[in-house]
């Protein structure tokens, strides 16, 4: 038998906790979507930039790194580090003791762009993180 068709039956109130949450999340995305192009950058570089200037313990990471952070192939993240470095967002420094890695730093222009959306952010988490908490609780409860 299935691995799905063994699944514990859930009430619907279930589901519609699990909606209500993806929807609110939905919501705070769009949000920050909207602070990111206000200021000239697309979704995906305010969130690596993001990554990178909050990667814990330090200001830079690997490309490999920003793949993982952000779930992108890691072709992917090297076009994406290629951009933000052609926009004066980041450098890229090879690391002296293995070339393979390459390091990405935000530049001070990329440095004020994150903390400018991330901002506006805290503002939108602030006004909907009472409701993602209660929707949260519900979902732990089952």
């Amino acid at each position: 038998m299935a691995k799905h068709a063994r699944a514990k039956a859930v009430s619907k109130a279930v589901y519609e906790a699990q909606a209500a949450f993806r929807f609110a999340l939905r919501r705070f995305y769009r949000v920050s979507e909207t602070n990111a192009r206000r200021l000239g950058l697309t979704p995906q570089q305010y969130q690596a930039l993001l990554a990178v200037w909050g990667y814990p313990g330090r200001d830079r990471v690997t490309v490999g790194e920003l793949a993982e952070r952000l779930q992108l192939r890691p072709h992917s993240a090297v076009g994406l580090a290629g951009r933000l470095v052609g926009k004066g967002l980041a450098t890229k420094e090879t690391s002296s003791l293995d070339r393979r890695r390459v390091f990405l730093q935000l530049t001070p222009r990329g440095r004020d762009l994150v903390r400018r959306v991330s901002a506006s952010n805290r503002d939108e988490l602030r006004r909907a993180g009472p409701e993602l908490i209660q929707l949260l609780r519900r979902l732990m409860k089952r």
